[in-house]
């Protein structure tokens, strides 16, 4: 019994240690502060950006047809 009441006092003593720890406050302190950096990058996911370049070649290829459209109407006249 004596030897029970040893471990769970070490226990309760090393827990105690183990959350006033100023590292675990860091840890804290250091996700706050790099999730606040990364989103004022504002970073989008690979899926957006993927999705946005197909956006944005759908309507160079549709530029560029029409420039030839008025190339030709251009030539006509």
């Amino acid at each position: 019994m004596f030897k029970q009441q040893i471990i769970e006092q070490i226990s309760a003593q090393v827990g105690n240690l183990l959350k006033n720890n100023p590292l675990t406050d860091f840890e804290t302190n250091f996700k706050a502060i790099l999730h606040a950096t990364l989103d004022k990058l504002d970073l989008v996911t690979r899926e957006e950006f993927d999705i946005q370049q197909k956006v944005l070649a759908n309507t160079r290829a549709k530029l560029e047809e029409l420039e030839q459209i008025i190339k030709n109407l251009e030539s006509k006249s």
